[in-house]
């Protein structure tokens, strides 16, 4: 396999979306759906004409117009909320807005963490490339909090920088807030990055993972949304899969897990 030979999966596009979206939850005012990695949510400038569109591909599914309440990056794979219609979208943007959703993702990053942690660091809002191509402006510096535990760990014995066997570990990570990258970025800053992050993790390890496994996308996924319903009250969870990809590099790395041992490791901040 070469980088130029990548194949789709259910959690990671290429160059088309050659199957349905799978849609996790629908009612009347919300429908949930699992969105590839390597799928944008939206056009932007760095969108080319031909390049699939999530909200575009969802909406032409329905034969309806949806309303977008969140976001996740191209390269994160995993649940995403939609309104169907403005009112709707509004009145879910307001819990998102006030702390009300709880949101979990699911991790594999270099190195081993503690076994719970919370990243406490203000991240500056950046456009980017993919909102504002030759922007330099940045937005001001906000609160950022992110909220880790250690699920399993892992070492092959796959030599990387001078050791014999690399590490990883499989985190389930609950944001507090809602930044720009704010995941990987937090991640990064506490030297665990995600793998198969290109833009702020460690290339010679998503190299290496690339080659040994074929696993190209980065192993990040949104997996669950708890809120109360806006129009019952009613408290909901939705919940996603890892996805094929990310599901296929944990099972070649389960004959290296490791028996659970507490880290005694601070974090700063």
């Amino acid at each position: 396999m070469t980088e130029l030979d990548l194949p789709e999966s259910d959690d990671f596009i290429d160059e088309t979306l050659s199957k349905p979206l799978q849609i996790l939850y629908q009612d009347e005012h919300y429908v949930a759906v699992f969105k590839p990695a390597g799928l944008v949510v939206h056009r932007s400038k760095m969108t080319r004409p031909d390049e699939p569109v999530l909200l575009q591909t969802l909406r032409d599914q329905l034969n309806r117009f949806v309303y977008p309440v969140h976001r996740l990056d191209r390269p994160t794979a995993g649940l995403i909320l939609f309104g169907l219609s403005g009112q709707d979208a509004a009145k879910m943007v307001d819990l998102f807005t006030t702390r009300q959703v709880a949101k979990y993702y699911q991790a594999l990053v270099r190195g081993f963490p503690p076994e719970t942690g919370i990243v406490d660091k203000p991240l500056r809002e950046k456009f980017g490339e993919e909102f504002d191509p030759g922007s330099t402006d940045d937005h001001p510096t906000q609160e950022a909090v992110t909220r880790y535990d250690v699920l399993d760990r892992f070492q092959p014995p796959w030599p990387m920088s001078g050791f014999e066997e690399s590490r990883y570990a499989l985190l389930e990570i609950m944001p507090l807030t809602g930044r720009w990258h704010q995941i990987r970025r937090h991640l990064n800053h506490i030297a665990h990055p995600v793998l198969g992050d290109h833009r702020h993790g460690d290339h010679r390890y998503n190299q290496m993972v690339y080659a040994r496994t074929g696993v190209y996308r980065m192993l990040l996924t949104a997996m669950r949304l708890d809120f109360r319903h806006p129009y019952t009250g009613e408290l909901h969870t939705i919940t996603a899969t890892r996805g094929a990809e990310f599901d296929r590099f944990l099972e070649i790395l389960q004959p290296y897990k490791l028996p659970r041992i507490p880290i005694p490791q601070k974090i700063g901040n």
